[in-house]
């Protein structure tokens, strides 16, 4: 069983666009992701002009890998690299802790993590 941040039982990042390494909803991670889709994040419109802009194009649409694009708003399990990247440059999106795959914190200190976390709106 994969763990969070935390060292909690790691939770869904998203189903809606399915993501993750292995396309479960999860950033599960194992020895055959190379890029550690461990992060999970809210992408914001700021992040995914930048990540485009460095060569990783996330919100264009690619039908026949029946991947719809990441929106604003959108969970997605990113690479711990690519976060660092952007975090480094000023366009780090927020992060939801909870679904971010303790494998993070190999490359990415926790206080960086935290500072970035995503806080849910409370529901009335």
């Amino acid at each position: 069983m994969n763990h969070n941040v935390f060292g909690e039982p790691l939770i869904v990042c998203s189903n809606s666009p399915l993501t993750g390494y292995f396309r479960n909803g999860c950033c599960d991670t194992d020895e055959s992701d190379a890029g550690m889709h461990t992060v999970c994040v809210v992408a914001s419109e700021e992040f995914l002009t930048f990540s485009k802009k460095v060569g990783n194009d996330l919100s264009t649409p690619i039908p026949e890998w029946h991947f719809e694009g990441v929106k604003p708003g959108d969970r997605w399990c990113l690479c711990a690299l690519r976060w660092k990247q952007a975090h480094d440059n000023g366009y780090a999106p927020k992060v939801v802790l909870e679904a971010t795959n303790e494998k993070t914190l190999d490359v990415i200190p926790i206080e960086d993590l935290i500072s970035h976390a995503f806080k849910a709106p409370l529901k009335k």
